[in-house]
């Protein structure tokens, strides 16, 4: 059975991680506000970009972006009220919806995609090298699994 004790290096990689993530979430959401958009709104007006015309299962949606169907339902919801998604029944079964990134969406998108790519270069990006940014892709890979397979 592990230690419930973390080692120094166990505690400074945590601490290090918590500290890197909010400083550089609670800036990158600073620099989303004037927009209008808060960082999971963004998210999911970015994975309905890439998702394309067709657009992507609401289910999904919210299981990328780990969130419960309700609360995922009421992110969805104020998008909607906003004309930055629409949501459509899924022509697959009827059952669930498919949500599509509206025209407004893809506007206010571009702009904070423009915002958030220069904080982004500026917190993240531009102070690693290459070699970190592959240890980190795959340490995400590998952090990213389902701890039941």
């Amino acid at each position: 059975m592990p230690s419930p004790r973390l080692t120094p290096l166990e505690d400074d990689a945590w601490q290090g991680f918590l500290y890197a993530h909010d400083r550089i979430w609670r800036e990158i959401e600073a620099g989303l506000a004037p927009l209008g958009v808060s960082m999971a709104e963004y998210s999911v007006l970015a994975l309905l970009a890439r998702a394309g015309e067709e657009g992507m299962r609401m289910s999904d949606l919210a299981r990328r972006r780990v969130m419960s169907t309700g609360g995922f339902t009421r992110l969805a919801d104020r998008l909607e009220r906003r004309g930055l998604i629409a949501r459509r029944r899924a022509a697959e079964d009827g059952r669930g919806y498919v949500a599509t990134l509206t025209k407004d969406g893809r506007s206010v998108l571009r702009k904070a995609w423009r915002q958030q790519h220069n904080d982004l270069r500026r917190l993240f990006l531009d102070r690693l090298d290459e070699t970190d940014l592959q240890d980190l892709v795959r340490i995400w890979a590998r952090l990213g699994e389902d701890a039941r397979d």
